[in-house]
């Protein structure tokens, strides 16, 4: 079947693909091992400049590369172009800082000379999202290609324009033929690419069943895997907290991306000194937002990028309704509009007990909840199969360490929304995934800390 490019704010078909037949990915791969051979071998100022280079492409061409983002999965024209500029800042951060984090670290020993080198592993296969379909691969790309790995790129069959324009990219700033690629392929084709001993490792951002399905082929293949799945992240509101700060970052928080974030909060747990102004406000804001045709600035929410995402979030709020919830305002499909689009929806009070209270919501759908103290808030929160973020709302240090220490997730932020930065590891626990991208840690996750003992 072949691959398409529809426009969610319209319906309309944008481009048709053919995938890739087996002697044309057959050939992709051949050439992804041989360039490896020769790319481990280009010296670091080189990729570096490369590096920068696509850096600067990005930043010239941020109003295109944002246009194509929002036509293929309607993200908010605004938001489109910050993630095209986030893309260019992870490309100098790593231009910048790979050195350092490649370099040698000296252990003594009895030895005369004993120390931990970082080799690149080879060929990564990256299995990726729609939902930031340039910064979801760009931070996989930045670092692994400054650390001497070449990528194949398998991106959601909904964004494959932007997938090949990535490729583009790479090769327009110097990159050599072979080092980053996108594979066209249906997503029955991704497990013979991970069987293949070309390829060395691979990196999937995406679902869980997607997560668990690609983790079970690398560890039967004994390949290194990194899986950045879903979250159902808390935001906690604690009465010290500056509530009008609060809520309009809370607004921002679950309406990121039409709603369509793992890092976005999903969960409001807010204590009862606070709650009734908290639900009040928070409604007000998410009503008055702006939706619409997400190629304007003045757009606040944009189609969901898929018609099944459209309907699974729809079945997902009347599955809280007929559970007890109350609704406080959206709801509703708009039917009035073409493409995908549904109500900024506030709920509160859904039953813990319920199925659909397990799930991750994906789309502009916030859950309130009302809790009598800070254990409560730390149980409500952890009280989910995830643990990717959280974040929290109190200008209390004590309840700030507690919360630091005990809410289970990959990252803890205080007073501030949840959100990744190339600076900072990046990455969940529980069903929401192991390893990390971003950072040090996310560039060694695809390198072998090779032990040199010299007698």
């Amino acid at each position: 079947m072949p691959i398409t490019s529809t426009n969610p704010s319209t319906g309309k078909i944008l481009r048709h693909f053919e995938p890739l037949t087996s002697e044309q990915l057959e050939a992709k791969l051949a050439l992804a091992a041989s360039a490896w051979k020769a790319y481990q071998e280009v010296p670091l100022e080189h990729r570096a400049l490369c590096m920068r280079k696509l850096a600067s492409l990005l930043d010239d061409e941020a109003d295109e590369l944002a246009r194509l983002i929002t036509l293929e999965m309607g993200k908010p024209i605004r938001g489109a172009r910050a993630e095209v500029q986030k893309c260019a800042t992870a490309c100098r951060y790593y231009a910048e800082h790979a050195a350092k984090f490649l370099t040698p670290e000296v252990i003594p020993t009895e030895a005369s000379s004993s120390y931990v080198r970082f080799d690149p592993l080879g060929v990564v296969l990256a299995v990726m999202p729609w939902n930031f379909p340039l910064w979801q691969v760009f931070r996989f790309l930045a670092p692994a290609l400054m650390a001497g790995n070449c990528g194949l790129l398998k991106h959601a069959s909904n964004v494959p324009q932007c997938s090949l324009t990535i490729e583009a990219l790479t090769r327009r700033a110097g990159f050599p033929r072979g080092v980053f690629q996108s594979l066209l392929i249906e997503s029955s084709t991704v497990a013979k690419v991970i069987e293949d001993p070309r390829v060395a490792a691979v990196t999937v951002t995406g679902s869980n069943p997607a997560g668990s399905s690609v983790a079970s082929l690398a560890g039967k293949h004994i390949k290194k895997s990194v899986l950045e799945l879903g979250g159902s992240d808390p935001f906690i509101v604690m009465p010290s907290a500056d509530l009008h700060v609060a809520i309009d970052t809370a607004v921002k928080a679950r309406t990121v991306n039409n709603g369509q974030s793992c890092i976005a909060a999903k969960r409001f747990i807010v204590h009862e000194g606070v709650y009734s102004e908290f639900e009040e406000r928070f409604a007000i804001a998410m009503d008055t937002l702006k939706v619409g045709d997400p190629l304007r600035e003045d757009t606040d929410i944009g189609p969901l990028a898929t018609e099944q995402g459209l309907l699974e979030i729809e079945a997902q709020v009347k599955a809280c309704l007929h559970a007890g919830a109350r609704l406080i305002t959206g709801g509703e499909r708009m039917l009035g509009e073409q493409g995908h689009y549904f109500e900024p929806t506030v709920i509160s009070g859904l039953p813990r007990t319920s199925a659909v209270y397990q799930e991750e919501i994906f789309g502009p759908v916030a859950l309130l909840f009302r809790v009598t103290s800070l254990d409560q808030a730390i149980e409500f929160a952890n009280d989910t199969p995830f643990g990717l973020g959280a974040s929290a709302w109190t200008r209390d240090p004590v309840d700030q360490q507690r919360f630091v220490r005990d809410l289970q997730a990959g990252a803890v932020f205080l007073n501030a929304m949840v959100a990744s930065d190339p600076r900072l590891p990046f990455g969940g626990i529980k069903q929401s995934g192991y390893g990390r991208e971003l950072a040090a840690a996310g560039m060694r996750e695809f390198l072998n800390a090779k032990t040199v003992f010299i007698a």
